[in-house]
């Protein structure tokens, strides 16, 4: 049910505060730490004697695959995520939008328990789905950010869910690290150790999902739409309406590329890092973790 002009409210405030602890473990666990390193060796394990491996056909050094999955992935979210921004604009149902693309990404997250032997493929693929999910549910979670602060109260609110995101995620990661460096005394090998953290991050993101849902509030929708057209194809002619005019605002057009510009770079960082890290350097995962743990911890006085 919508709910017209409520109050804003604390509790809701938490609940929204609550996604970014339940997301933040996806880029942790899967995305910064475990996940690169481990699709690379799976991609190892199907490469030809020159460490060549054959998606579709395609030849690649099987130490390039993660990052070409990075780069599908990022280019999926610049086609689609508009097209969500545009939704929640006019929905007055973004909980269930928050819901549905919250757990699709936990549900594809959580499958990667099973990726063993040679599946490198089937990992790239639950990668795309779940990061693509993820972006998608951000932007709906972004949108609820006008309707429980005040404007004068927006920085302060986006900070405390910055930071929160923050601590859920190294909380995480320190389980996992604790589970990865002592996996000889629970008698698991080093591989079921990355497995069962890869799955911990969907679990985590879907169990903490519940306290959002249930304190956040749909409203009335931010656009009306007057067109009687569905809102998936109201969302279509918003974006490319969006996308005519944006000639007409220059400095909103350098902002857009220089933010690109600016993001894409650290998102590279954060995705590449730990293969690099680890496949290049040879610096065990143990340690990346360490490391990886401290920044997540500094960056939430940041």
């Amino acid at each position: 049910m919508t709910t017209p002009a409520l109050p804003y409210s604390r509790k809701e405030q938490w609940g929204w505060y609550m996604y970014d602890w339940a997301n933040s473990a996806f880029y942790t666990t899967v995305v910064t730490l475990f996940l690169g390193p481990y699709l690379t060796s799976l991609a190892k394990s199907a490469a030809d004697a020159n460490g060549s491996i054959f998606p579709f056909g395609i030849q690649i050094d099987h130490r390039s695959f993660w990052g070409y999955v990075v780069g599908i992935s990022v280019f999926t979210q610049v086609i689609f995520l508009p097209l969500i921004g545009a939704l929640a604009d006019f929905s007055h149902r973004k909980k269930f939008l928050l819901a549905a693309t919250a757990y699709l990404g936990s549900a594809a997250t959580l499958a990667m328990f099973f990726l063993q032997g040679e599946t490198y493929l089937a990992g790239g693929l639950l990668f795309l789905i779940s990061n693509l999910a993820l972006g998608a549910s951000i932007v709906v979670y972004n949108s609820f950010l006008s309707d429980i602060a005040a404007p004068e109260d927006r920085d302060a609110v986006s900070s405390k869910g910055f930071g929160f995101g923050y601590l859920g995620g190294g909380l995480l990661l320190a389980l996992n690290l604790g589970l990865y460096s002592n996996a000889e005394k629970f008698g698991v090998t080093e591989g079921m150790a990355v497995r069962i953290s890869l799955a911990s991050a969907g679990v985590w993101w879907a169990l903490f999902t519940v306290p959002a849902l249930i304190r956040l509030r749909n409203r009335a929708p931010a656009r009306v739409n007057l067109s009687g057209q569905s809102v998936l194809t109201v969302g279509f002619t918003q974006l490319f309406r969006t996308l005519a005019h944006l000639r007409g605002f220059p400095q909103t057009l350098l902002f857009l590329s220089a933010y690109l510009l600016y993001n894409d770079a650290i998102q590279t960082v954060i995705s590449l890092a730990s293969q690099f890290g680890n496949d290049e350097l040879k610096i065990p995962l143990s340690t990346l973790t360490l490391a990886i743990l401290m920044v997540q911890f500094v960056a939430f006085f940041g």
